[in-house]
């Protein structure tokens, strides 16, 4: 049985409203701080069921306008398809591979940093080159993360969460959004700090370097996934507490 993820039953709970208003297509229709606030929901929450409707063909994201119907809800609703939202997915990598990271600097090899340190400057050359969005020299070199640490179960799970961002049609059409390349440039800097941390074998600088880089991916996804005010949606979205660092004392 196909589990239901959170952000589709804040999809149908969408669904369900714009039914009941009656709403013709063409209408506009509330924007996702609305949706937030009247179903009670996270605004992440809210902006991952509305990429889900895209996909199903029930609204359009114009940028900097807000979200618009396409058709009467269907009655009834397609079944959901088994993806995984974009910031649970973020979510995961970065408790997963900052931890990893800081493992790998306890068992790196000087040939895994090799490794590394060319598929950064593969990177590189690509982005100076102009090269469009292809993200196999990123995806290898967290691979290459994963595999200093000598285990193949930790490779493995870094695998599985790449392959499912490839295969996930949500991820797709957030990315479709991006259609400024600079931050690439800027996440380019956080694997180099990365490298730098792994070089040092230093495991909490490694951590940090990655849960820094991962939250700089999310804060990037959240700005252009945005239809309101891109600004001001970094201060919504809530991160994951960062391993590790104590609260200030009272």
């Amino acid at each position: 049985m196909t589990q239901t993820r959170r952000y589709q039953e804040v999809a149908a709970m969408i669904r369900a409203e714009v039914a009941r208003r009656h709403l013709p297509p063409g209408t506009r229709l509330d924007t996702e701080r609305q949706w937030s606030q009247s179903l009670g929901v996270s605004r992440s929450l809210v902006r991952e069921a509305v990429i889900m409707l895209e996909i199903q063909g029930l609204v359009e994201v114009r940028q900097g306008s807000g979200i618009y119907l396409l058709a009467e809800p269907a009655d009834p609703a397609p079944v959901p398809q088994d993806d995984i939202g974009p910031f649970e997915l973020l979510q995961a990598r970065q408790l997963l591979e900052s931890s990893i990271a800081a493992f790998a600097a306890e068992q790196v090899t000087k040939g895994d940093i090799l490794k590394m340190r060319d598929a950064l400057e593969t990177e590189r050359a690509y982005i100076e080159a102009g090269g469009g969005p292809d993200y196999s020299s990123d995806e290898l070199f967290h691979r290459l993360i994963a595999e200093a640490t000598q285990n193949s179960v930790l490779t493995s799970m870094v695998e599985e969460l790449w392959a499912a961002r490839d295969r996930s049609p949500m991820w797709a059409r957030l990315h479709a959004r991006v259609f400024n390349q600079d931050y690439r440039a800027n996440w380019l800097d956080d694997h180099q700090a990365i490298l730098d941390a792994l070089r040092a074998r230093n495991p909490e600088a490694a951590r940090r370097a990655m849960w820094a880089h991962l939250g700089h991916v999310r804060e990037t996804l959240l700005a252009v996934s945005d239809v309101d005010d891109p600004a001001f949606d970094g201060y919504l979205f809530q991160p994951v507490p960062e391993i590790g660092r104590r609260s200030p004392d009272p």
